[in-house]
C-alpha cells in the first residue's frame, strides 16, 4: 500500500518531468507527450515514469528513445527542484491505457452498429427495462 508521503513524492516527480518535458526538453524525438503517472520504490531509488504519447508507433518509440536519451537530465531537474533524501533513477514505460480505452470504444460502436442493423438493441434494451420494472414494483410501498 502507498502511503501518503509517496503518493505526494509521486506527484511532485510526476509535475516535475511533466514540466521539463512540456518546456525545456530539445530533442526533436519527443513528440507530444504527456506523463500520466510515476511509481516510486519505497527506498526512492527507483521511478518508473508512465507516459502517453500521442501519434503512430514509430512516433511513440522514437519519444520513448528521446525520454530514455534525456533520464539525466530530467534526473538533474528532479535533484533540483525537490531536496529528496535521494534522487530516484528514472524508467520510462509507455502506459497503454488510452490505446486500450479505444480500442473499447471502437468494439462497443461496432456493437452498437451491428445491434441497429438487426434490432437487437432495440429489443435488448426493452427487456432490460421490462425487466428493471418488474422488480422494483415488489419492493413500493401501497
Amino acid at each position: 500500500m502507498t502511503s501518503d508521503r509517496m503518493r505526494r513524492v509521486d506527484e511532485a516527480i510526476r509535475q516535475v518531468i511533466g514540466d521539463a518535458v512540456a518546456s525545456d526538453l530539445k530533442d526533436p524525438r519527443v513528440g507530444f507527450v504527456t506523463v500520466t503517472d510515476v511509481r516510486t520504490s519505497a527506498d526512492l531509488s527507483h521511478a518508473r515514469v508512465y507516459v502517453s504519447v500521442l501519434g503512430e508507433p514509430e512516433a511513440r518509440d522514437a519519444s520513448m528513445d528521446g525520454l530514455s536519451s534525456a533520464h539525466g537530465y530530467l534526473q538533474r531537474r528532479i535533484a533540483g527542484e525537490l531536496h529528496l533524501k535521494r534522487t530516484p533513477t528514472l524508467e520510462f514505460a509507455y502506459d497503454d491505457t488510452t490505446d486500450r480505452a479505444m480500442r473499447v470504444d471502437v468494439l462497443i460502436e461496432q456493437e452498437i452498429d451491428a445491434g441497429r442493423g438487426t434490432g437487437q438493441a432495440s429489443s435488448s434494451q426493452e427487456n432490460r427495462q421490462a425487466s428493471a420494472g418488474d422488480s422494483g414494483e415488489g419492493s413500493m410501498p401501497a
